[in-house]
């Protein structure tokens, strides 16, 4: 059987495309390549999906990506130096001294004062969250409950301040 009529089986592994290319002859017969992209699976599609979806959003995301580092480092602490909780508890009183500070130095009434006072409830609420988090670990008791009150009170009000493009 002649070369020429024979056909070329070249072993390639499972899931890689080929593409039979006839041989050149002649003067102009210089190799060439052609890449062929593969198909990506279903899994890598929705994967990607959602990667740029919360790239889209990440603006609007910045509270809850915030909270998972937190939750995080607050279990590293744990783990490495359980007194961190300790050093941390202070940090607690920090708000509500900015809001005693910011009312003297510019009073504020109506919307203004409510929403000195929610941010303060709410970053009061975070700190303590972070002393007792870093003390007796992420997960005990009812922390993982004010973890998710105080993310969702955040993000919620996070879609009211921040500037819409």
């Amino acid at each position: 059987m002649s070369s020429r009529t024979r056909a070329r089986v070249a072993k390639t592994a499972a899931g890689v495309h080929t593409v039979q290319i006839p041989r050149r002859r002649g003067r102009r017969s210089a190799p060439f390549v052609i890449v062929v992209p593969e198909r990506p699976s279903l899994t890598r599609e929705a994967l990607g999906f959602l990667g740029r979806a919360l790239w889209a959003g990440r603006r609007g995301l910045a509270p809850v990506g915030l909270a998972v580092f937190v939750f995080a480092l607050t279990g590293v602490l744990h783990v490495s130096a359980w007194w961190s909780g300790l050093v941390l508890a202070p940090a607690a009183l920090a708000p509500t001294l900015w809001v005693l500070v910011m009312q003297r130095r510019r009073p504020a009434s109506g919307a203004a004062l409510g929403w000195r006072i929610g941010l303060t409830v709410l970053a009061t609420l975070a700190a303590v969250w972070v002393a007792l988090a870093a003390g007796f670990g992420p997960l005990a008791g009812p922390l993982p409950l004010l973890w998710l009150l105080v993310l969702i009170a955040a993000q919620t009000t996070w879609f009211f301040v921040r500037p819409s493009r």
